[in-house]
């Protein structure tokens, strides 16, 4: 396991450059007002990859999360960048993150965050018929990258070291749409 990074100060950045508070004034229907507040991101939209090595085989990374202070272990994913389809953002993650590119994307479902305070969308897309590319990313480090049977996923979830719902939910679709169960939404 890595060596932790560490923490030499901790603020409140008032002009992140990613998340912005948006207060909303809302009347609902039976006459009542409130004022909510929500994180809105500035960006456009997100992907998690499903990169599967093969029918039963799926490539995880290891990653520092600031958030929770640990390296975790979940699914390469990043955020789209301007004039970035989907697939393509997906593609570019997975040779930045684990250095394969992928002859076949398949988008598989959109997930929220926190939808009560969040505008963050993340796109699940299975990614196949993998092959050797690697492109330079933005993370400070090189990530490990962990193969993990698809029928074990069951003793994935167990580990300390996997907490992330969007990895986890992830996996669990492409799983089923793997099996035939589940069929995604055009």
């Amino acid at each position: 396991m890595p060596t932790l990074p560490i923490i030499h100060s901790r603020r409140v950045d008032e002009n992140s450059r990613f998340l912005k508070v948006e207060a909303i004034d809302l009347e609902f229907s039976n006459g009542e007002r409130r004022t909510y507040e929500r994180l809105k991101g500035s960006g456009l939209g997100a992907v998690i990859i499903v990169p599967m090595l093969d029918d039963d085989t799926v490539l995880l990374v290891r990653e520092y999360g600031v958030g929770i202070e640990r390296y975790e272990l979940g699914l390469p994913k990043g955020r789209l960048d301007r004039d970035e389809t989907v697939e393509q953002g997906a593609d570019r993650e997975l040779k930045e993150e684990i250095g394969y590119g992928a002859r076949d994307l398949h988008i598989l479902h959109t997930l929220s965050l926190s939808p009560a305070y969040m505008t963050a969308m993340t796109h699940v897309v299975l990614a196949r018929d993998l092959y050797p590319e690697r492109l330079v990313g933005d993370e400070p480090e090189e990530l490990e990258v962990v193969p993990w049977k698809m029928s074990e996923l069951h003793t994935l979830i167990a580990r300390d070291d996997v907490t992330e719902g969007r990895s986890i939910a992830a996996l669990y679709i492409a799983r089923e749409y793997l099996a035939g169960r589940f069929t995604p939404h055009p």
